[in-house]
């Protein structure tokens, strides 16, 4: 039984090599509920790039947050320099505390931010129906 436990231990190395390698994505982000304290799923969230000459803002990506209150793959990096520039993601909220049956304050919320090298940026949003908070997490 020993022997055959670290047989199956000596695998696992090798299970790796079979799976394909994720696409690396630059911005992600998720939405706690802190007037439950859970995750916000199904929340559209939309990412837009604004271009300085123009003045103009272009939707770049829309999603909707998963049951764990997610977005993990918003802006895949097509470089080690990534793709900087200024950004902002739109939470559309209304709809997710109209679904719960609870007013709120805000009917979406914009956060703008730069991004300006090839790094991971994580734009999380703590959710009530009076407030929010934002940070850049990791």
């Amino acid at each position: 039984m020993k022997t055959l436990l670290i047989c199956l231990l000596s695998l696992l190395p090798l299970l790796g090599l079979a799976q394909a390698t994720p696409a690396k994505n630059q911005l992600s982000t998720h939405i706690l509920d802190i007037s439950t304290g859970q995750p916000a799923p199904g929340v559209t969230v939309r990412l837009h790039q604004y271009n300085a000459a123009q003045k103009t803002w272009t939707t770049v990506a829309e999603k909707k947050t998963d049951a764990a209150g997610r977005i993990p793959d918003f802006l895949p990096s097509a470089s080690a320099t990534g793709t900087p520039g200024t950004y902002k993601l739109t939470f559309l909220t209304q709809p997710y505390f109209e679904s719960k049956k609870q007013q709120s304050f805000y009917p979406f919320i914009e956060i703008v931010f730069e991004i300006k090298d090839g790094a991971h940026y994580h734009v999380p949003i703590t959710l009530s129906p009076y407030g929010y908070s934002t940070y850049r997490g990791s």
